[in-house]
């Protein structure tokens, strides 16, 4: 529900400084799989991306924001997805089990953009708003425009899906059974609004 380009950190970048954002990424998005979030510096980053410490800060505010971009970055390109089911229920269940995959499947990115997305950062805190923004909107548009459901049932299944992603992050399951779990969670969700 935002207008955000995919994947650029800020609006009216040129073609040179997209480049250096989109080698920064990849850079970012490869350290991140080789150390883990709390030992990747920003400064290591830019390292690898050919560029100084003090142009990865004039794209990316903290290590948090980052994190948050980088996160924001693969929910925009993998997130969306067809849903097949002819029910309101079906479509939730396709849409959780497919965010939950998106997310099992950078798992160290997962583990990063937890605290990440909990900082106080005014660009984290636009992320945050533009990712809750946007899964609100994939729940309203897997339920259809046919069904009558109470505004509250969305925002359950988003605060369903928010603190699942929580208890996978706080080591209380794995992200290979957020999937699961959320199947589950719509379906009792859904079985009680009637």
């Amino acid at each position: 529900m935002t207008n955000r380009p995919v994947s650029v950190p800020r609006r009216g970048l040129n073609d040179k400084q997209a480049a250096t954002v989109e080698r920064l990424y990849s850079e970012a998005m490869a350290l991140l799989r080789e150390v883990g979030h709390e030992d990747l510096a920003m400064r290591a980053v830019g390292q690898r991306a050919g560029v100084s410490p003090a142009t990865v800060y004039t794209y990316f505010s903290s290590k948090d924001h980052l994190f948050a971009e980088l996160f924001w970055r693969v929910i925009e390109q993998q997130g969306v997805i067809g849903l097949k089911s002819p029910t309101p229920t079906g479509r939730l269940q396709e849409l959780v089990r497919h965010l939950s995959d998106v997310v099992a499947g950078v798992p160290e990115l997962t583990a990063a953009v937890h605290k990440a997305l909990l900082a106080g950062d005014p660009e984290v805190h636009r992320i945050r708003a533009d990712i809750g923004l946007w899964c609100v909107g994939q729940f309203h548009n897997a339920v259809g425009p046919d069904a009558r459901l109470p505004a509250q049932v969305v925002m359950t299944l988003s605060f369903a899906m928010t603190g699942a992603l929580m208890q996978s992050g706080m080591g209380v399951f794995g992200y290979d059974k957020l999937g699961d779990h959320l199947v589950d969670t719509v379906a009792v969700i859904m079985r009680n609004v009637a």
